[in-house]
């Protein structure tokens, strides 16, 4: 692995840009649609949206795994409301 390069899992990588793929979609979490269209809106590209969203996807499941709690709708709304500013920054 290059020096400064984060590492990257495509297998989870591909699981949660098909997440976001299913929202946007199936309009289950219709505020993923409304992030996706103001990103879109402010001049990101459809991948970088999908991206960012994606961030907030991932962050929603670190939360659920490593702090053993229930999916939070309203806290991966408050992420979702918060991009392009990452969850954890």
């Amino acid at each position: 692995m290059a020096k400064g390069k984060p590492r990257y899992n495509k297998i989870l990588n591909a699981a949660i840009l098909e997440i976001v793929e299913n929202q946007l979609r199936d309009g289950n979490s219709p505020e993923t649609r409304q992030t996706y269209e103001r990103l879109i809106k402010a001049g990101y590209s459809d991948k970088e949206a999908r991206d960012l969203i994606g961030c907030a996807v991932s962050s929603e499941i670190f939360d659920v795994l490593k702090n053993h709690q229930p999916y939070d709708h309203d806290r991966y709304v408050a992420a979702l409301k918060k991009l392009p500013t990452l969850p954890w920054e």
